[in-house]
């Protein structure tokens, strides 16, 4: 195994728990080839760990193990079993969710997810790209799925000098598949469809949020429907708005498949269409706010926060008193701090008290590990118009 040699900066960050070594941390690469596991060296002469080398990303290292050892077949073996296992504590009421959710779960750059008999998975950076068919294998071991599918599109994998593809590794996957979340039937499409097929982080807030939902609701970014089909039953009518023609498309068919006629999906800009709505003096008692992530970067979260603030406005302005609003954020550089204040700036602007009902985050199948923040990502407030 070679070794790489990190300054006093990186020792003290892994340390603090984090599992990340940026480049310029990193003195001596002890000659590693991209995608080596090697032996971490602190200043001191000290192992701190092993780590999956990055030859062209900022993140040269990324900790698999506070330990020296092996990174072979049997370390994924016991890591994907370990993971696993807490989600047949948390997950309920659905055979989709995420088994691998990267440092959360200690496989940095690493993502699996299910879905009923298949499985998607993202190798993210050079040394799970490298380890893909012992992942591959040990998965076929502990699922026996009847397909599993690489989702390796992922823009960040650019930064790792990888492709941008997708294909299937092993057995056979249709066009789409049937999943079970939550009483109602989804139809994925796992080579083509957002990020590994369907949104799986919102799982536990649809749930709640159909709870407080009521009368005629507002379901803006509403992709392949998965707030508008929950909060169906519990509403007099939804409209579910969406810039996508095919995510929209992908909703109806949702729609139909469960029997739901109360929905209207409609294609539109939605910053747009709050405006006009808020021009027209339309009124709703729900609305669900679950936009992309605005601040990708550092960089742009100024121009974000404005954003969201702006959305915020908007559709507190479409609400009365005893209204609901469901307002998300999935950029991690948004704390949720930052998003209780921009939300509180906006109820200002609009006139509106808000009682805060439930403050949540990403489903529990997404674990947030303490010390790693980027792996707390999603915020979801559920609040009232007094």
């Amino acid at each position: 195994m070679r070794e790489a040699k990190v300054n006093r900066k990186a020792a003290d960050r892994v340390a603090s728990g984090h599992p990340w070594i940026f480049a310029s941390d990193v003195l001596d690469t002890g000659g590693a080839e991209p995608g080596d596991a090697v032996k971490v060296i602190g200043p001191t002469g000290h192992p701190l760990g092993t780590a999956h080398f990055s030859a062209s990303s900022q993140i040269a290292l990324r900790l698999l193990s506070r330990r020296v050892e092996d990174i072979n077949r049997d370390f994924f073996a016991v890591r994907l079993a370990a993971a696993e296992e807490h989600r047949r504590r948390v997950v309920s009421g659905a055979d989709a969710y995420r088994v691998v959710h990267g440092e959360g779960d200690l496989l940095p750059a690493l993502v699996v997810d299910r879905y009923a008999d298949f499985l998607v998975l993202q190798t993210l950076n050079q040394g799970m790209d490298r380890a893909r068919d012992w992942i591959v294998s040990s998965l076929v071991d502990l699922f026996a799925p009847r397909g599993i599918v690489a989702r390796n599109d992922a823009p960040v994998r650019a930064k790792e000098a990888l492709p941008l593809e997708s294909a299937v590794v092993h057995g056979e996957v249709p066009d789409t598949v049937e999943i079970c979340m939550n009483g109602l039937r989804l139809q994925a499409d796992l080579l083509r469809g957002q990020k590994t097929g369907i949104f799986l982080d919102q799982r536990e807030n649809y749930v709640a949020t159909a709870r407080y939902a009521r009368g005629k609701a507002l379901d803006c970014f509403t992709s392949t429907g998965g707030f508008a089909l929950h909060l169906a039953s519990a509403c007099e009518s939804v409209e579910a708005v969406d810039s996508s023609a095919a995510a929209l498309a992908a909703a109806a068919r949702n729609a139909a498949l469960n029997g739901i006629r109360n929905v209207e999906f409609r294609e539109a800009d939605v910053f747009e269409l709050l405006a006009a709505y808020s021009s027209a003096r339309r009124q709703f008692s729900t609305v669900i706010l679950d936009p992309p992530a605005f601040a990708k970067s550092r960089r742009n979260l100024e121009g974000a926060v404005r954003g969201y603030k702006e959305i915020n406005l908007r559709a507190l302005r479409l609400l009365g008193p005893g209204g609901v609003l469901a307002t998300c954020s999935c950029s991690h550089h948004l704390s949720e701090a930052a998003l209780l204040e921009l939300v509180a700036q906006a109820s200002l602007d609009a006139g509106r008290q808000l009682r805060v009902l439930e403050r949540r985050t990403q489903s529990r199948d997404h674990p947030i590990l303490l010390t790693v923040p980027e792996t707390h990502y999603l915020k979801c407030l559920i609040l009232e118009v007094l």
